[in-house]
């Protein structure tokens, strides 16, 4: 469904030259709910935004549902992440002058669909999300937990194939960060393929698959858990400790 096979990405400036990624390999079946963790630095936003087709990489396969990715155009990769991704960040990232319905509307109105499947889709999403009867409320009256389950919302409204969710719950509380996290489990349950990066261990463990991103490269759990390694081990608790 997803697979990376020795993806690289170099950032070059006039003198430095970075690598965020190094032969970095990944697959991903449908229905997966993977936790990202690592230390801060260690490439998992990258790893995150190239995934989501929000910035090219420098080399390497990057496969998506059977479509080779390094291979399209810009407005391609626009169109398939239309169709196959949804996001939800940190930050929210909602807009303070329209109520829930509004917000969770705009990108569905970009994708040209019709007026009446828009409103049978936001009042599912927000049933889903439990915010049904708030509906005509701006973002600012809600708590923080409230307004990233918007974003959830919002996100489950295109219907896609992932949901990439870049520290869904780094600005809430740790209970808030629990409904967060119960919510996308649910949402997981019910057939959708999450990648989740976060920092916190302890909702890291509940999803069914950890991966570790190390210096650009990856430590699989599920690969590893059962391995004698002394050096795999090392590096891996090494960098739990530095999270």
């Amino acid at each position: 469904m997803l697979s990376m096979k020795n993806i690289s990405k170099v950032y070059q400036t006039e003198k430095v030259q970075t690598h965020a990624l190094r032969d970095f390999n990944l697959e991903v079946k449908e229905g997966e709910f993977i936790a990202v963790t690592g230390p801060s630095g260690s490439g998992k936003t990258t790893f995150l935004n190239i995934a989501g087709m929000l910035e090219p990489f420098s080399s390497g396969e990057f496969m998506l549902d059977d479509v080779n990715v390094g291979t399209l155009s810009d407005n391609e990769r626009a169109d398939l992440r239309n169709q196959k991704i949804g996001f939800i960040f940190q930050g929210f990232n909602l807009i303070p002058d329209l109520n829930l319905y509004e917000n969770i509307e705009v990108p569905l109105r970009y994708r040209g669909i019709k007026a009446a499947e828009r409103k049978l889709r936001i009042e599912e999403c927000l049933e889903k999300v439990g915010l049904a009867s708030r509906a005509k409320h701006l973002p600012q009256q809600l708590s923080g937990g409230q307004q990233q389950r918007v974003a959830i919302a919002r996100a489950l409204a295109g219907k896609p194939r992932f949901l990439l969710a870049d520290e869904p719950t780094g600005n809430l509380d740790s209970l808030m960060a629990r409904q967060v996290m119960e919510l996308l489990e649910n949402i997981n349950t019910e057939g959708s393929t999450i990648i989740m990066v976060t920092h916190d261990q302890e909702l890291a463990r509940r999803a069914p698959r950890n991966i570790q991103v190390v210096d650009g490269q990856l430590a699989d759990f599920t690969l590893y858990q059962n391995k004698s390694s002394d050096s795999v081990s090392a590096r891996v608790e090494q960098s739990i400790a530095e999270v």
